[in-house]
């Protein structure tokens, strides 16, 4: 989903930084748990499949094709397709939220308020669905914050291929050089790293303790993304 897109702003600095570009779940919120019940429920509802930790921690920080083929390998032909086990976890999913909320994390909302401010393109690069980043984004009050969206459908390669990345930003009409992207997992790093953007890792919601070390750099949490280190980079 594209909107247009503000005049570009360059923040001045040793690298010339005209976009971010943002993951979703375990950047922005922490909403990977919630996400895992509605899957769980969805399967049971619908193909009386019973999931057990195991494969409610595979999800944290991975993507609809990585999940589908793990669930697929532990249990055999789902009789559902990705995409219509994406549809089901994301009716689920609205339940979920209504019952227990979403988990912002820190700095989120105000470090994109402030970057919109600023001017500065803003895009979501995630490997959850378009529905699942809309309901992420209404709970977050951000629908309308992202100037690209870059769901699951929309690359044939999921994190760590740099492909959602790169379509990001061609879609912004930046090069990937000229963009920072905000990240906490390491298929995500790697991707961010293989499109060729600056990369920054973000501890605050990395709970499944992904290593980062690959990253240009490490921030504890988005409070620390000020516009001063952003002139540091």
């Amino acid at each position: 989903m594209v909107r247009p897109a503000p005049p570009l702003v360059t923040i001045a600095g040793p690298v010339r930084l005209r976009a971010i570009l943002f993951d979703l779940d375990g950047t922005l919120l922490d909403s990977e748990r919630e996400s895992a019940e509605a899957m769980a429920r969805a399967l049971k509802g619908g193909l009386n499949i019973e999931i057990g930790q195991a494969e409610r921690d595979f999800i944290i920080g991975r993507s609809w094709v990585d999940i589908y083929d793990h669930l697929s390998a532990v249990h055999g032909p789902l009789g559902w397709t990705r995409a219509e086990l994406i549809a089901a976890t994301a009716v689920e999913r609205e339940q979920v939220f209504a019952e227990v909320g979403v988990t912002v994390l820190p700095g989120a909302l105000a470090v994109v308020a402030r970057l919109r401010e600023l001017g500065l393109p803003l895009a979501l690069v995630t490997g959850s669905s378009r529905a699942e980043a809309a309901q992420a984004l209404e709970a977050l009050g951000l629908g309308a914050a992202f100037d690209v969206i870059v769901a699951s459908e929309d690359v044939s390669r999921s994190k760590p291929a740099p492909d959602g990345y790169l379509a990001a930003a061609a879609a912004l009409g930046i090069p990937p050089g000229d963009c920072l992207v905000v990240e906490d997992s390491r298929s995500g790093i790697a991707a961010g790293l293989a499109a060729g953007a600056i990369v920054v890792a973000v501890e605050a919601g990395n709970f499944a303790r992904h290593d980062q070390s690959a990253a240009h750099h490490l921030l504890e949490t988005l409070e620390l993304l000020t516009n001063d280190f952003l002139r540091s980079l």
